[in-house]
């Protein structure tokens, strides 16, 4: 059975958030999708103060750098979509890929996604356009945020 969860933002100039149910084949699909191509995935959630601060620093990003492909995935439940989406929408990241978890075997999603991760958070990945993945846990530096942005999306 699919899932689809759409949700409404509470601003009327907001559209729509779709917000995708996270379950096992989630990850393969997303990254499946962008081969060849640069792109960031972020692990947050709503009870993360840090994963706050980067999605601030994550919406400077995408409005200075349009092209910016960015993936991020809630780690709190299909429950909670509505919190997820006014939150996304608060920090203006409509244009972000979302999804939230919607298995309640998280460690298994967990597992999929990085075999390394334990569930500490935020957790970002980083995909270079050669396939190369960097993954860091806790809070990110926005020079060295940037910096990849730069590298990755240069002419």
């Amino acid at each position: 059975m699919a899932l689809c969860l759409a949700v409404w933002s509470f601003t009327p100039a907001m559209a729509a958030q779709e917000i995708r149910p996270f379950v096992r084949g989630s990850y393969r699909q997303i990254v499946s999708a962008r081969q060849g191509n640069p792109f960031i995935v972020n692990l947050w959630s709503l009870t993360c103060s840090y994963c706050k601060v980067e999605l601030s620093m994550f919406k400077e990003m995408a409005e200075k750098y349009p092209k910016l492909d960015l993936v991020l995935v809630s780690t709190d439940t299909p429950e909670e979509d509505q919190l997820v989406a006014a939150t996304l929408a608060k920090y203006s990241l409509g244009k972000a890929e979302a999804w939230v978890f919607a298995d309640s075997y998280t460690e298994r999603l967990r597992f999929e996604i990085d075999r390394q991760w334990q569930g500490e958070l935020p957790r970002t990945l980083f995909f270079s356009a050669k396939g190369e993945v960097n993954a860091i846990s806790g809070e990110l530096e926005k020079k060295n945020v940037e910096q990849w942005i730069k590298e990755q999306y240069a002419p």
